[in-house]
């Protein structure tokens, strides 16, 4: 099965560079390397169906190849690695010159079918991981969105938009619950292969935020490259 395996992961990161947010945002005339949430400017900006899709694209693309991988009884370790695969794939696309987007949303995809799966078949405590991982990441979002949502004099279509202005909330979340999912499972005795892959994809996104677009920001520093780094590994941007 080792060619089956490489063949997946391969894939994997494939499909993960897919650039089909930054294609989406170019067919409507969205300059996406001036927003700073792709999906917010998709989500707002072309509207809310569009915005949506780019979200399930991007969430399957970490859930396909581990749902194949299980469907082709294939080995644990090469489903997890195609997981982390195919978010190195949404970061670093060999379609557009290894210069993508953060990880997080593929990532989301990977813990999700990765976990429930698991739960489903050999590991009954692998969803728990999935959940310790979410609370983070969900209060984040409720965070962020909440104050937009009661702000007064809003329409109904204003409420439904996605996210809110950028805020501290949405990537403490993010690292909160990728920091927490491989502690999580660990702790509980899950699978190696899970635990050593949600490592790996932490550590991925935190390279991918500490490295995204810094040489432009240090060309003219408002700030010492220390704050810079700490605003980006805790805030996802240089600047708080």
């Amino acid at each position: 099965m080792l060619w089956a395996d490489i063949v997946l992961i391969v894939g994997a990161y494939l499909l993960g560079s897919l650039p089909y947010m930054i294609l989406l945002a170019r067919a409507h005339g969205i300059k996406f390397t001036q927003e700073e949430d792709l999906h917010f400017a998709v989500w707002s900006k072309i509207g809310r169906l569009w915005g949506l899709s780019g979200i399930i694209i991007d969430v399957l693309k970490g859930a396909i190849p581990v749902i194949v991988g299980f469907a082709c009884h294939l080995d644990l370790w090469a489903i997890a690695t195609s997981g982390v695969a195919a978010v190195a794939g949404q970061m670093w696309p060999v379609f557009r010159h290894f210069d993508g987007e953060k990880g997080n949303t593929p990532g989301i995809g990977f813990v999700i079918a990765l976990t429930f799966y698991l739960t489903a078949t050999v590991s009954p405590l692998a969803y728990l991981v999935f959940v310790i991982f979410a609370i983070p990441v969900l209060a984040g979002a409720f965070i962020r969105t909440l104050p937009r949502i009661m702000a007064s004099g809003q329409t109904m279509n204003e409420r439904l938009m996605l996210g809110g202005p950028m805020s501290n909330s949405m990537p403490l979340g993010m690292l909160t619950g990728f920091a927490l999912a491989p502690i999580a499972s660990a702790c509980l005795r899950q699978p190696q292969e899970m635990t050593y892959a949600l490592l790996v994809v932490f550590i991925i996104i935190m390279i991918r935020r500490l490295t995204a677009g810094l040489s432009r920001d240090l060309k003219s520093p408002k700030t010492g490259i220390g704050a810079i780094l700490l605003n980006r590994f805790l805030y996802d941007r240089s600047y708080y």
